[in-house]
């Protein structure tokens, strides 16, 4: 007997590899820069509106561009990642993010700036996309949970992080260095990438499968018009957003016309109709959307409701995205132990449950009595964000898992722009005043509670979803059982042959 005996199969299981930990790093790195590119930016409009002697609505779209070159092209992205090799393009992507943020850095006016950022959007696409992706290779199928996790705890340190970092680097070097602190960061990230990523199988994929264009550009487009209706066309309404949405409809139908039709398409339309996967979206759009009305509600309250000062209302904020990056490996470990349905539920269980006690909150219960459930829901989704993604990815095809996870990003992504429009119109119709911007703290505590309630309705609909998705499988069993013991008992029904 060997006197160093192999350790058993959980302990090699809970035991990383420094490559593996360097992998992970990379992969991190890359949900890291991607998150603070989106929220890095919001900080810098003013600064950015007066060096540039714009108007708000013209700096607006150095945010926009970047949101909708994610939002376009993170599917195909996933996709293009599954057939010509997930790790080439990643790297890829590490580049371009991190020379159009030395373009946007140096770019000499406003409409420079606004393609450069558009170009760092579409690198932070391939790298949202192909994170999740990576992990089935990089991590052991017992540590999915956990590597996932991970990359929502780094997520939610870059939104978190992105206005704090992004106003120290403004007061102390300039709006410049809000786009050139992505270059260490980026370079740093290409090397662990390129050093310790899994190399792509070789040949080609398999069925000769080709890269759909005609599905990319028809769902590009169909996202693109959605996004601006639910941004610049104020949510539909209005000529303007009703014809982008008119738009955006007809896109849809001829989307799935054309990947009924196509050899190898971009989206399976089967693989939508899967309870499982398509549950899991409509979840995840779901949960995004009540997030966003965390992010548009809470200043409106602490600052008109609470009469908090900007440096407190700040403060509290950021209380949301640090007990979500807290949150996120505890709840990969969960999802591993536990699994991803039952995870989820008890996630969505928590945001219900903090999404509710705001919609009851007294005007008198302070900062106190806002930040304790928000904490809850912030919590809670980085238990569901974590435990759904664990949930989906774990069992993917391998030559299917970048197409779903740029799925995954999407649905976030569309929840997120549809939150800031939708539930930012509940806000302001509940505190029934002309501008909310103006509203007194009765009117803004009224449609913070409305607005809330709406969320614990949402978030109730997800809850259901995901009960059914964890029972499906017990029923299942169930009824397997009782096919088995009534043919034991009764035997074989008449016209049926006995072995």
């Amino acid at each position: 007997m060997s006197p160093h005996p192999e350790p058993a199969p959980q302990a090699r299981a809970s035991q990383r590899t420094p490559d593996e930990r360097r992998a992970l790093a990379a992969l991190s790195l890359s949900a890291l820069l991607s998150s603070l590119g989106t929220s890095i930016a919001n900080v810098g409009l003013p600064t950015l509106a007066q060096a540039f002697d714009a108007s708000f609505q013209q700096v607006q779209w150095i945010v926009l561009a970047y949101l909708l070159a994610l939002t376009t092209l993170v599917v195909s992205a996933g996709r293009l990642g599954d057939l010509i090799g997930r790790r080439r393009l990643l790297l890829a992507g590490i580049l371009l993010f991190t020379v159009a943020s030395v373009l946007c850095g140096a770019a000499p006016s406003l409409w420079l700036l606004i393609a450069a950022r558009a170009a760092q959007g579409v690198g932070a696409a391939v790298m949202m996309a192909l994170t999740m992706a990576l992990v089935g290779g990089t991590v052991p199928k017992a540590r999915t949970g956990s590597a996932m996790g991970l990359l929502g705890t780094m997520s939610a340190v870059g939104t978190a992080l992105g206005p704090s970092l992004g106003g120290v680097l403004i007061s102390g070097f300039g709006w410049r260095a809000i786009f050139l602190v992505n270059l260490p960061l980026g370079i740093l990230t290409l090397l662990l990438a390129h050093r310790h990523l899994p190399a792509d199988l070789p040949g080609r994929p398999a069925g000769g499968a080709r890269f759909d264009h005609v599905g990319t550009l028809l769902l590009a487009s169909t996202l693109a018009a959605y996004a601006l209706a639910m941004t610049l066309g104020r949510g539909g309404s209005g000529p303007l957003g009703a014809g982008l949405l008119a738009a955006a409809a007809c896109g849809a139908v001829l989307f799935v016309r054309a990947e009924a039709r196509v050899a190898s398409p971009l989206i399976r339309p089967r693989a939508l109709r899967d309870p499982g996967l398509g549950g899991s979206l409509a979840m995840s759009v779901l949960v995004s959307t009540v997030m966003m009305a965390t992010l548009v509600v809470g200043p409106f309250h602490l600052a008109r409701g609470l009469g908090l000062h900007e440096a407190l209302v700040g403060l509290v904020m950021s209380a949301g995205p640090l007990a979500a990056a807290l949150t996120g490996v505890p709840a990969g470990r969960l999802a591993d132990r536990f699994g991803g349905p039952r995870t989820t539920v008890a996630g969505l269980a928590a945001m219900a449950a903090g999404a509710g006690a705001l919609s009851m909150l007294p005007a008198s219960s302070g900062v106190t009595g806002y930040l304790a459930p928000m904490v809850v829901v912030t919590a809670g989704y980085a238990v569901f964000q974590t435990a759904n993604n664990t949930a989906v990815m774990a069992d993917v095809p391998a030559n299917r898992r970048g197409v779903v996870s740029g799925l995954l990003n999407l649905s976030r992504n569309l929840g997120l722009v549809t939150g800031a429009s939708v539930m930012g119109a509940v806000f302001a119709g509940a505190s029934a005043t002309a501008d909310v911007t103006t509203a007194g703290p009765e009117a803004v505590a009224a449609g913070m509670r409305i607005t809330f309630a709406v969320a614990a309705g949402l978030i109730l609909a997800a809850l259901a979803i995901a009960v059914a998705l964890a029972t499906a499988p017990r029923r299942a069993g169930k009824a397997q059982t009782r096919r088995r013991a009534g043919a034991v008992v009764h035997g074989p029904r008449s016209g049926q042959r006995r072995p």
